[in-house]
């Protein structure tokens, strides 16, 4: 069989410890990252760019950061949309306050202003955990929302309280606003999210991220060795945070457009990200982009097939693609109870033993 990893020798601990140690694994995700660079750019149009591309990216980004909190550091949120929120609104902020400010660095800044905003909500789990600290980033999702909606200061007191995106260029190139191509739009998210994934991979297996998975398998036990509970805490809901901000920029800035957030950045959000990482995969970066392609790929591709080629109603198809979304969640749970990504490295690891798989 093609995946095999004979004769592949790891002759220093550098190699051993490769985010990729095996060439299949190496290879296969670089001819993926060279068709989403060198082909997909070429034949890509408005409605795969905001439709399918865009969404897909920007939601595995948010899964990213909702995954470092809750799967690696095993703290349950439900305020996902809250903070995206919070990076929208920074955003948006940034850009009519400071005009000439490269995206980029008004993304970061917003994923900064989110991370901050992370940790002080990222207090009360401190003292509590579990279902309880859902309730409290839950309470934290209702405030924001809140917040951004009735402070006039937050949408410079425009009448309608909506936020639009203003004509911002990186590098010379235009990627907000209604003149931005979606090639330009999609090339500028597909950089962010590959480079914060990379970033995530390596943060997982610092001291840092060690000390997560401490604090989720056995806090007691991870703060009898050393761990601080307060540090590791906090650093997960600030790292967390900032990628949920960055997402939220990006939804705002790069996206949409226009955002209001009742609408935008409600409860449903932040329901639509926990099942991204809940059957994707919790404690895995490859979960992030299963997850996402599940449910944001997924209900699309039902969708054209039931009005396209069964030639069903809209509306039908609308109420048959929620069942069987539905019906598919509930199977995949059954089947793969940790996540698409387990199933994924399952499959793997019966490639490398075949005929032998066990």
């Amino acid at each position: 069989m093609f995946y095999r990893e004979s004769g592949q020798y790891k002759t220093s601990y550098q190699a051993d410890q490769a985010i990729f140690p095996i060439a299949q694994d190496r290879w296969f995700v670089l001819s993926v990252l060279a068709v989403a660079v060198l082909v997909v750019p070429f034949v890509i149009n408005d409605y795969w760019a905001n439709a399918i591309l865009l969404p897909f990216l920007i939601y595995a980004l948010a899964a990213l950061g909702l995954n470092i909190l809750t799967g690696y550091c095993g703290q349950l949120s439900l305020g996902t949309g809250g903070f995206m929120a919070v990076g929208a609104y920074s955003t948006y902020k940034l850009m009519t306050g400071f005009p000439d400010m490269s995206m980029i660095v008004i993304v970061l800044l917003s994923g900064g202003i989110t991370a901050a905003v992370g940790v002080l909500f990222g207090l009360p789990s401190l003292r509590i955990k579990g279902f309880y600290l859902a309730v409290a980033t839950l309470a934290a999702q209702f405030f924001l929302v809140w917040l951004f909606n009735k402070v006039g200061w937050f949408f410079n007191y425009s009448g309608s309280g909506q936020i639009t995106a203003t004509r911002i260029e990186t590098f010379g190139v235009q990627v907000t606003g209604p003149e931005a191509t979606g090639a330009a739009r999609y090339l500028f998210c597909l950089s962010i999210v590959v480079f914060s994934s990379l970033v995530a991979k390596n943060l997982v297996r610092t001291r840092m991220g060690r000390s997560w998975m401490a604090i989720r398998d056995m806090d007691i036990a991870a703060e009898i060795i050393g761990i601080r509970p307060l540090t590791a805490k906090l650093s997960a809901f600030a790292v967390s945070s900032f990628y949920v901000g960055m997402a939220g920029s990006l939804y705002f800035g790069v996206w949409l457009g226009s955002a209001e957030p009742i609408e935008a950045f409600g409860i449903d959000q932040s329901f639509l990200v926990l099942f991204m990482i809940i059957i994707g995969g919790l404690g895995s970066i490859v979960g992030n982009y299963l997850g996402a392609a599940f449910m944001v790929l997924l209900p699309i591709l039902l969708n054209n097939f039931m009005v396209g080629v069964v030639g069903l109603e809209v509306v039908t198809a609308k109420h048959l693609e929620f069942i069987l979304l539905g019906s598919l969640i509930i199977f995949f749970l059954i089947v793969a109870p940790h996540g698409l990504a387990r199933l994924w490295q399952i499959t793997k690891e019966k490639l490398r033993l075949w005929p032998f798989p066990h």
